[in-house]
């Protein structure tokens, strides 16, 4: 047996006596491979415009004939495996990076529209409660709608499953409904400048209840935050001690929420998206009994006639696309986090809430002093330093 490997005058025959006789397997570099079999009346001519470099040249696996099957394997002159490798890999990064920022873009695009639209119904529509109640509806309704089309794929889940989420919801509850009261009292910057101290909150619970140590750094990037809060609610000039407060327990909450979160969800296989839909759901279920306790049908009523008479039939749509956007904006942030290192998510959500403050400001024509101004920026600064300390 032999072939041919021909470029222009140049012809290189190799016979399976020489093979059979030498080491099984030259290797070089290689990419794409030739298999020929061996035929003793015919030779395979393999003609190409560039040079070809042998990588290897193999015999292996005899048929029921006993016909060695010969392997020969050639790159270009002018590529080589590292190269493609390389290239392929540079390809793969960039393509993760774009996925990535378009992750953050959607994320932070939905929470402006869900924060300017919630503020919108609050101003009219005072009921913290029934809102609330209502995002988590919609989302549950979205997901329920999304699993029986197959748009996206139903999780499986079990009775641990339940037992492990319960807790979380719970915190989640409490921090959505409390974040929401805020909103209702005080402007929509005020409240997410308060929220920014999350990190604060988060290394307080984390060093005196689960025993946690951190750097110094660490410790040192809080002083801004709990500088900048102060700062700014000094200097507010609507503050309410409701809007405050509701601020600074939905960060508890939600510290609270991602450390059950960390201990109870380790080794689930759900995803991020479904993960957050049976936490709105298990929310949902949680939430209405107190909902209805705490404000009822007949000043959902009253309210509502009064709000339509305001407003017209527009804040209809204002009531379900705060609902629609806060589902959104959840699934979003949670999908990033199958994308991303937490340090990373920690950046995008600073990022976030810079640009929550600016956008509602602007939009709602919010007064504010350039020692608030001032405030609002060194906290988030030194969120921005926690979360690189951290790391």
């Amino acid at each position: 047996m032999s072939f041919s490997i021909k470029q222009s005058a140049l012809t290189m025959d190799v016979s399976s006596s020489i093979l059979h006789k030498r080491s099984p397997s030259i290797r070089s570099s290689f990419s794409p491979s030739l298999n020929l079999e061996n035929n003793t009346n015919k030779r395979a001519f393999i003609s190409v415009s560039k040079p070809l470099h042998i990588s290897s040249i193999e015999s292996c696996c005899f048929h029921k004939e006993k016909k060695p099957v010969i392997h020969c394997k050639a790159y270009e002159a002018d590529k080589s495996p590292s190269s493609s490798a390389a290239e392929a890999e540079g390809k793969s990064e960039t393509a993760q990076r774009v996925k990535i920022g378009i992750y953050f873009a959607t994320w932070w695009a939905l929470n402006v529209v869900f924060n300017i639209y919630n503020k919108k119904v609050l101003n009219v529509y005072p009921f913290p409660w029934l809102t609330s109640t209502l995002s988590l509806a919609c989302g549950s309704l979205m997901m329920l709608v999304s699993w029986a089309t197959r748009i996206a794929e139903t999780p499986k889940i079990d009775i641990e499953f339940l037992k492990a989420l319960f807790p979380v919801a719970v915190a989640h509850t409490i921090g959505h409904v409390a974040a929401t009261v805020s909103m209702s009292k005080v402007a929509v910057s005020f409240t997410h400048i308060i929220k920014s101290s999350e990190p604060a909150f988060s290394v307080i619970v984390s060093r005196f209840l689960l025993r946690e140590t951190f750097p110094p750094a660490v410790y040192l990037s809080l002083l801004p935050i709990i500088g900048g809060c102060g700062l700014a609610a000094l200097t507010e000039l609507n503050f309410n001690m409701t809007g405050f407060m509701g601020a600074m327990i939905s960060n508890l909450a939600f510290v609270f929420r991602n450390i059950f979160s960390k201990k109870g969800m380790k080794g689930n296989a759900v995803s991020g998206m479904n993960y957050y839909a049976c936490l709105c759901m298990l929310s949902l279920v949680i939430l209405t009994p107190f909902a209805i306790a705490m404000e009822g049908p007949h000043m959902w009523a009253v309210g509502w006639k009064e709000a339509v008479s305001l407003i017209g039939p527009q804040f209809i749509w204002w009531v379900a696309a705060q609902s629609i956007f806060y589902h959104l904006y959840n699934q979003v942030s949670y999908m990033s986090l199958d994308q991303i290192s937490p340090l990373t998510f920690s950046i995008g959500n600073t990022m976030k809430r810079i640009s929550v403050i600016v956008s509602s400001i602007i939009i709602f024509q919010t007064p504010v002093q350039p020692i608030n101004a001032l405030g609002a920026a060194i906290a988030i600064l030194g969120t921005f330093l926690y979360s690189q300390a951290k790391a």
